[in-house]
């Protein structure tokens, strides 16, 4: 357990707080592209305690403004797209994309003000879908090598939701890989075929036994923790046989995002981002080694179950998340629907606000968080000290890191380190497109 002090430091992070400094050196998920895709490309945003405006300008470049104009403090969430740039509807003062004044049309004719007035702002940067922020001091660092972010754009899929909770409960629930056979388990097996874009619902790689399955009838994994230099990776095994055992490779992606297998072909690199300290948002990207993402049914799926603008879940605290005692008895562990999205949802917001780590009891089965909250102490220390905490990267060290491979299949018992980066060294062959991957762990 951690005294309140301790918590305090690893789930605080806005402005001059030192996680909030650790954060601000690396890019941030700001909004999906699809969320500036109308006709009027403004969107106010939240991030990190910040009140911000983003903005695309009529030459296609990306802002992100300080919400608040600098003349009278008025909104520019509700500014006009000028002139290559945001006017405030106030007085009409203009910004472009790096925060100069352009304008201040209501002083007398030849005045210089606008020369001085710089609004703060950050600059934002397209991924796969995804709008990505820089808020600290300096040259930002370069992205990681990633498969999410080297596929092409017909093989990844980029969505988000809103979780009312502390960012790092959220965390913590997607490197836990024994919640899976509790929080998840589903008490009858459906056919695989139906579960594209449904983590959990596929089959295992080289076995026809369902997922859930697997899941539900091994709940004392072993689990291994390896360092490698983009955070950790998380092997849990699950014991089916003398001769067969099931093994699932996940990764910490530092500082607050990890990358897990969906099914036998996709992975899922998600991230979950303060909003504040009480509210985040988890932005994911869904990559396919093998055919073209159905990117009109993926969409579909969420769609039924987030409330757009704000990609506020449909089922939530609000209404107990959907809870039925009757499916909880026949159905799902939880009775709270099929959709895996909504448990982790309640496990997360059901802690409360800010989890209170002073009064929690980790078990060996939690080791994967134990691991991660020493990096986060540790990366919060050097950059308080001004250093370059882990993941912060200039191209060279970023073109070095690549996939990283996250496998779930049916091996074999002895030698089951080599089955998996086989089977992904040979999903990676398949694709066409995939470089290999950082497999050593660091020294």
């Amino acid at each position: 357990m951690l005294s309140a002090e301790q918590n305090d430091l690893i789930t605080r992070t806005g402005p001059g707080t030192p996680a909030g400094k650790l954060m601000r050196c690396y890019w941030q998920p700001a909004a999906l592209l699809d969320e500036l895709s109308g006709q009027r490309p403004v969107k106010p945003v939240r991030l990190l305690g910040e009140n911000l405006v983003l903005f695309r300008d009529d030459n296609g470049r990306y802002g992100l403004l300080e919400r608040a104009c600098p003349h009278r403090g008025t909104d520019l969430a509700f500014g006009r797209l000028e002139q290559g740039g945001l006017r405030c509807a106030f007085h009409g003062w203009l910004f472009d994309v790096e925060g100069q004044c352009l304008e201040t049309p209501a002083e007398p004719e030849g005045s210089r003000m606008c020369a001085n007035i710089r609004q703060k702002a950050y600059p934002v940067v397209e991924k796969s879908g995804i709008l990505f922020a820089y808020m600290g001091p300096g040259e930002p660092p370069a992205f990681a090598h990633f498969d999410c972010f080297t596929a092409p754009a017909t093989h990844t899929f980029a969505f988000k939701g809103m979780i009312d909770c502390n960012w790092l409960q959220s965390l913590e629930v997607g490197i836990d890989p024994v919640h899976t056979s509790f929080l998840h388990r589903f008490f009858h097996d459906e056919e695989p075929a139906r579960g594209y874009g449904k983590l959990f619902r596929d089959k295992s790689i080289d076995s026809d036994m369902p997922m859930t399955r697997i899941m539900r009838e091994f709940p004392r994994p072993q689990i291994e923790i390896e360092s490698t230099d983009y955070g950790m990776r998380v092997i849990t095994l699950r014991r089916i046989s003398g001769a067969n055992t099931h093994v699932r490779v996940t990764n910490l992606v530092f500082p607050h995002g990890f990358v897990i297998p969906m099914s036998s072909e996709m992975t899922i690199t998600q991230w979950h981002v303060p909003i504040d300290d009480h509210r985040h948002y988890w932005y994911a990207i869904f990559t396919s080694f093998g055919a073209p993402v159905n990117k009109d049914e993926m969409r579909r799926q969420r769609l039924e179950l987030y409330e757009l603008p704000d990609y506020v879940p449909r089922k939530n605290k609000s209404n107990d998340y959907g809870f039925d005692p009757h499916e909880q008895e026949q159905v799902t562990f939880t009775g709270m629907g099929t959709d895996i999205n909504v448990h982790d949802q309640w496990a997360c917001e059901s802690m409360g606000s800010i989890q209170d780590r002073s009064k929690e009891h980790l078990g060996q089965s939690d080791k994967a968080i134990s691991a991660y909250r020493r990096i986060l102490r540790g990366a919060i220390e050097e950059a308080g000290r001004g250093g370059k905490p882990l993941m912060v990267l200039d191209p060279a060290a970023a073109a070095k890191i690549t996939g990283p491979a996250a496998i779930d299949g049916i091996g074999p018992s002895e030698g089951w380190q080599a089955y998996w980066r086989k089977t992904d060294e040979a999903r990676r062959e398949a694709s066409g497109w995939a470089h290999p991957p950082t497999v050593l762990a660091s020294q």
